[in-house]
């Protein structure tokens, strides 16, 4: 499971057999929720994070989307 960043306590995480399109699951303790990334953020599952820890986790997806991708990219060997 490589974690890319931990943010308000948060893990913005993708599994290594993972599969398309770039997504991020967000974990924390037992919630947890994926995100697709493009061509826009959009929850994809949620798995109890409330409505504010969703907005919050969307928008820190959001301003980091592209550094998201890049960890997907070069984890899975795969150009941009």
């Amino acid at each position: 499971m490589p974690t890319i960043f931990i943010l308000f306590g948060f893990r913005f995480l993708f599994y290594a057999n993972d599969h398309e399109p770039i997504h991020v699951h967000v974990v924390k303790g037992s919630i947890c929720a994926k995100f697709k990334l493009f061509p826009e953020v959009e929850l994809v599952d949620n798995r109890g994070l409330k409505p504010a820890e969703l907005k919050l986790v969307e928008s820190v997806i959001e301003e980091n989307k592209e550094i998201i991708a890049e960890h997907w990219n070069k984890f899975f060997n795969r150009s941009i």
